[in-house]
């Protein structure tokens, strides 16, 4: 399962929460204030390599055509 990051809109802490893919964009309260007012964080990744050597690229969020079937590569224009 992958870890989702959340801002909290009122006191902009970070709150991070292990959850399923379908469960996403599920409601999630602010750890610090308790807030509803959350938000789901643009998150990154690391790609493995050596030893401390990864690179963090920003997650894939859909095709680079605009249309959200995939990334590119996955079908033919």
């Amino acid at each position: 399962m992958p870890i989702y990051e959340y801002v909290c809109e009122d006191c902009g802490a970070t709150t991070e929460s292990l959850r399923k893919m379908a469960d996403a964009d599920a409601a999630v309260a602010c750890e610090r204030c308790g807030s509803a007012r959350v938000r789901r964080a643009q998150s990154s990744f690391v790609v493995g390599g050596s030893a401390g050597q990864g690179a963090s690229l920003p997650v894939a969020t859909g095709c680079a055509c605009g249309k959200s079937h995939g990334p590119c590569g996955s079908h033919r224009h």
